[in-house]
């Protein structure tokens, strides 16, 4: 037989628990109701993007060609983003099953950069710094090289794409292979951003001789039509 005491210890744990439960409740319904109160008062600032046309310059590696090929996607408004995000989506599509030109999955492109052409150099200013503990300010200084890559149109920009190492490392290897996935990324960046008349490739930020031995990362390229037909198979 149940003793008082024990009578007395359950219907307190039990109390306890019902306590703690209603505690828990009122907690978890008060904490939600906060954070939807925030989220209502929370402006959207990015906008709602829809999809645009867009022209993604594709390689086939079975007849070496490079075509467009039109397609509808919704694109940041931001230049730099829509860079990117072209090139993902480019790239993506040839992860994906069947594809012409197979690449393996995964994100490929840290950043894109783009920079005003012609491309100035920085130096430090003659004048000291206002206050000691500040830096000396900077002032540009243009390039001395006779052949330093001039913009052929006002406003023209040179794009730099940082690549993922890890998306250059499992590159496949090969001239073709290798040329034709630079050429299409240049093709859809001219094809669609036109005011970018130059391209640049680093790997993780730095420079990189080729993309998986072949093909030459340390060079400038120029943005251009890329397309290419097939070749004829003798």
């Amino acid at each position: 037989m149940i003793s008082r005491h024990q009578r007395i210890v359950f219907w307190s744990l039990l109390g306890c628990i019902v306590a703690m439960a209603l505690l828990l409740f009122f907690t978890r319904q008060r904490e939600r109701d906060r954070v939807t109160s925030l989220a209502d008062k929370t402006p959207i600032d990015a906008p709602a993007t829809t999809a645009e046309p867009v022209t993604l310059t594709l390689a086939n590696d079975a007849d070496g060609s490079i075509t467009n090929s039109q397609r509808e996607i919704a694109l940041p408004t931001e230049t730099t983003a829509r860079a990117r995000a072209l090139i993902d989506r480019l790239l993506a599509d040839y992860a994906q099953p069947g594809s012409a030109h197979p690449l393996e999955s995964g994100s490929a492109v840290n950043e894109v950069f783009l920079l005003p052409l012609p491309v100035v150099g920085h130096t430090l200013s003659p004048a000291p710094a206002a206050n000691p503990n500040d830096r000396r300010p900077t002032v540009p200084v243009a390039s001395a090289d006779p052949n330093a890559l001039q913009p052929r149109s006002p406003g023209g920009e040179l794009a730099v794409i940082d690549l993922r190492s890890n998306f250059v490392n499992r590159h496949p290897s090969g001239v073709e292979v290798e040329s034709l996935t630079l050429l299409s990324i240049i093709g859809t960046l001219h094809a669609n951003l036109p005011q970018i008349e130059a391209v640049r490739f680093l790997v993780d930020g730095q420079p990189r001789e080729t993309l998986a031995g072949h093909a030459d990362l340390l060079r400038t390229y120029p943005s251009k039509d890329t397309t290419t037909p097939a070749t004829p198979n003798l």
